[in-house]
């Protein structure tokens, strides 16, 4: 019966253990990763424009998925469908004002609607 029992502790189940917590692409990361954002957008596009703080948060996050994540459509410049209600939460604002400022940064030429929740992001800083 021992025998059994230590030749069976040998093999390990084929079924992958579940996991409660899943991560997402866009989501916090355990690691720390950086991302490549030109510095003419530091020296040029924020003195420029007076972007506000959530207009910032947004064009980044956008820019980032576009940008410097794997994307399918990364040659084109557009960027995965998002969820408003989604981004809004992994952004803290919201749904309104996440709206409200998608809006404005649309009227700066900055990014534009493809579908609702899909945007163009123009890579404007190279």
């Amino acid at each position: 019966m021992e025998d059994i029992r230590s030749i069976l502790s040998q093999f390990h189940s084929k079924k992958k253990p579940k996991t409660d917590v899943q991560k997402s692409e866009t989501g916090p990361h355990d690691e720390p990763s950086g991302s490549v954002i030109p510095d003419i957008f530091f020296d040029d596009i924020l003195h420029k424009h007076k972007l506000t703080r959530p207009e910032i948060t947004i064009l980044m996050f956008l820019y980032r998925q576009v940008w410097c994540r794997p994307n399918l459509y990364k040659s084109h410049g557009i960027g995965p469908l998002n969820s408003y209600a989604e981004m809004a939460t992994y952004l803290h604002l919201s749904t309104e004002e996440l709206a409200q400022n998608l809006r404005s940064l649309e009227t700066y030429g900055f990014i534009e609607t493809v579908r609702s929740g899909q945007y163009f992001v123009r890579k404007y800083f190279t």
